[in-house]
């Protein structure tokens, strides 16, 4: 589930950055990938780091 929401909060996130750069559509999709890889890839960091306090 953090994987989800770390995924959908880098997008969205990404989406903001690029509109306030001015980008353009792509510009936006782009952004809002990577940055939602890179929510992923935390989320996922997060919960494994989780399960091994558990």
């Amino acid at each position: 589930m953090i994987v989800i929401a770390g995924l959908l909060i880098g997008a969205a996130l990404g989406a903001v950055q690029a509109r306030r750069k001015g980008g353009n559509r792509l510009d936006i999709w782009q952004y809002a990938g990577v940055y939602a890889i890179i929510g992923a890839i935390v989320g996922l960091f997060l919960t494994i780091a989780i399960d091994r306090m558990i």
